[in-house]
């Protein structure tokens, strides 16, 4: 959600701006309705602030009609409303009660209301709806009383002393003019990374805030704080006790995340999906062809000893969870359940130590998933993380991680993750596999060439089927009320393919277990409804074909007007809907990878067609950090 960027040199200058506006505008894709920066420099008596509801452009055009001082230290925020409605008072920064300090926070501070009581009746005041003025106004309280018992200004001190007092989640930056070169961050059940520069650092709460200026950063862990001055670096837990750096170099640059001549970040995404699935794949193979997933750091021993498989996850990533199921159950012959996070602690699930819980998210910071790991942990199971983003939350409290390398998604809308997540499900399949005994090597090695074949039959659907998906979204522009039909491992695909509908073209669709139509949905059916099919090969499941190809018989019979999505060469599927998007031939279980393409294309030109913004859909974040 929120996106925080920080940044401290050596020299007054523009450059805190430029990093906090140029990190905003890369942390964009989290989602936001304001956008706010604070500077700071010696012999200022306040803070220099502006802030701005709406879009990063109204803050950007703020500022160069209302100039903002050169600075040592900067920290910006793009908000995303959970405590007060957007607007330019309730948007970050936020300032203590004499002006001298500024903070930036991303989560909810659930003790807000009975701080904010305690902090009136002493005296203080408050102008906005917002909990980030209580903590700014509980940290200037702090520092003062620093100040008063030892005669100078400790920010970092006096972070660590707030952080222990609030209640929630939280990460928050913070500057004060009495210390112009210091920034402070800490972290609770939020995320903050630190990036390394030469006689300078910067904290974001992902890489994109700063990869820019240095691919070298510091994972900062749970109940972490951390002080930036220039280069110098410290980082402790919230009693001061110093902790182990965690280093890592962010492994893609800030190109990746440009739009290098696309529309929109999701239509260079799409079209990244080949990619994506290859990087995924790269590196994982020892001379002998054999699986080797470095990262996973549990012994084969746990592994052969896992009996049952939960998968953790939310949206798209819960889609790809119900993909990798049909195939890891058919290799690895052990049950696999698909849990959405939100729901799976609350509803007392059975854990073992037997019991491998896998947990997806793209950001590595979804709440409800993070919650997720925590609570299987605490059951004794081990929790593995399917992630695209290094030093985040989720890998780092996993027991092991496979990352999946598909580089910075931007659009909100997930697509080439979903591609590299089932990528990596399967690689963890045909791993677990392998540990286990359960396939011969050369059955192994056949569905992993099916696998590094996917990325150029991928590139197929989009050399091919654009025009036609084009020429379909437009046409059916003023439709309302699709339904996405598919059996098998088409199911997910149906689910996920509504989902991205709903998403960027705000259109009602709905995805359905194609058996499920009879069963009730099948009434919504009239002239006209559009019906999207995910038909599976008469080749590899035929009598999964025939029934699919009946369900297309009984919508047409009712008016409907049907999309098959249908592999080349497939007898029926033309004869039956009015229009086919055609892709290659493969296996049943790897079908979802190239089946999902064409969907994924058809959400991008109904959301052009509407004028909506492809990559910025109303009301929705990248990066669900609260619950």
């Amino acid at each position: 959600m929120c996106g925080i960027v920080g940044y401290s040199g050596k020299t007054k200058c523009g450059k805190p701006l430029e990093v906090c506006l140029q990190g905003l505008k890369r942390l964009e894709y989290r989602g936001y309705d304001s956008a706010g920066v604070a500077l700071v420099a010696p012999g200022m008596e306040r803070v220099a602030y502006a802030k701005k509801a709406g879009r990063l452009s109204n803050l950007v055009g703020y500022v160069q009609r209302h100039p903002l001082p050169d600075a040592l230290c900067g920290i910006g925020h793009t908000r995303w409303a959970t405590n007060g409605e957007p607007s330019d008072v309730n948007a970050h920064p936020h300032v203590s009660e004499d002006g001298r300090i500024a903070i930036i926070h991303n989560g909810i501070i659930e003790n807000a209301g009975k701080l904010k009581f305690d902090l009136q009746s002493e005296g203080y005041s408050f102008v906005s709806d917002t909990d980030t003025e209580v903590a700014a106004k509980l940290l200037g309280k702090i520092a003062d009383d620093i100040i008063k018992k030892t005669g100078k200004p400790d920010l970092f001190t006096a972070c660590r002393r707030m952080a222990k007092m609030l209640e929630g989640t939280f990460t928050i930056l913070a500057v004060d003019v009495r210390e112009p070169g210091v920034v402070v961050g800490m972290r609770h059940d939020s995320p903050l990374v630190v990036g390394v520069g030469k006689d300078e650092s910067f904290l974001g709460s992902d890489v994109a805030a700063f990869v820019q200026y240095t691919r070298e950063a510091i994972e900062l862990g749970q109940d972490q704080a951390v002080r930036i001055e220039g280069g110098d670096i410290t980082i402790t837990d919230f009693d001061g006790k110093p902790v182990e750096d965690k280093h890592f170099t962010v492994d893609w640059d800030a190109s990746a995340a440009e739009k290098g001549g696309w529309p929109n970040f999701m239509d260079k995404e799409i079209h990244e999906d080949p990619s994506a699935v290859n990087e995924t794949l790269m590196g994982r193979f020892d001379l002998d062809g054999r699986i080797k997933l470095d990262e996973l750091h549990v012994d084969e021993d746990v592994l052969r000893q896992i009996d049952k498989i939960i998968v953790v996850a939310c949206g798209t990533a819960s889609y790809a969870g119900l993909v990798a199921k049909y195939a890891i159950e058919h290799w690895v012959r052990i049950p696999v359940e698909v849990e959405l996070a939100h729901e799976f602690r609350y509803r007392d699930p059975i854990l073992t130590p037997r019991t491998l819980v896998v947990a997806v998210s793209q950001s590595g910071e979804t709440m409800d998933t993070l919650m997720a790991i925590r609570h299987a942990r605490e059951q004794g199971s081990k929790v593995l993380a399917i992630c695209n983003t290094q030093g985040s939350s989720i890998p780092r409290e996993s027991d092991a991680v496979l990352y999946t390398h598909a580089g910075p998604e931007v659009a909100v809308a997930s697509t080439k993750a979903f591609v590299a997540q089932i990528t990596a499900a399967y690689l963890l399949g045909l791993y677990l596999a392998q540990v286990k005994g359960v396939m011969f090597h050369d059955e192994i090695q056949l569905q992993l060439s099916e696998l590094r074949a996917m990325p150029k039959k991928i590139q197929w659907v989009l050399d091919n089927d654009d025009d036609l998906i084009h020429q379909t979204a437009d046409r059916l522009v003023d439709k309302n009320g699709f339904h996405f039909l598919g059996r098998h491992v088409g199911y997910p695909v149906a689910l996920e393919g509504a989902l991205k509908l709903k998403e960027i073209a705000y259109t009602f669709s709905e995805g359905y277990a194609a058996g499920e139509l009879k069963h009730g949905p099948i009434a919504l059916i009239q002239e006209g409804t559009p019906v999207v099919v995910i038909v599976p090969s008469a080749r590899n499941r035929n009598i999964l074909h025939s029934k699919v190809i009946s369900t297309i018989e009984e919508v047409k019979a009712r008016g409907a007007y049907t999309i098959a999505i249908a592999e080349q060469g497939d007898p029926d599927a033309g004869r039956y809907a009015d229009v086919t998007f055609t892709v290659p031939q493969c296996p049943t279980l790897m079908s979802p990878l190239v089946d999902v393409v064409p969907l994924q294309l058809f959400a991008m030109y109904m959301a052009e067609a509407k004028g909506n913004d492809v990559d910025k859909p109303r009301n929705l974040a990248k990066s669900v950090t609260v619950e």
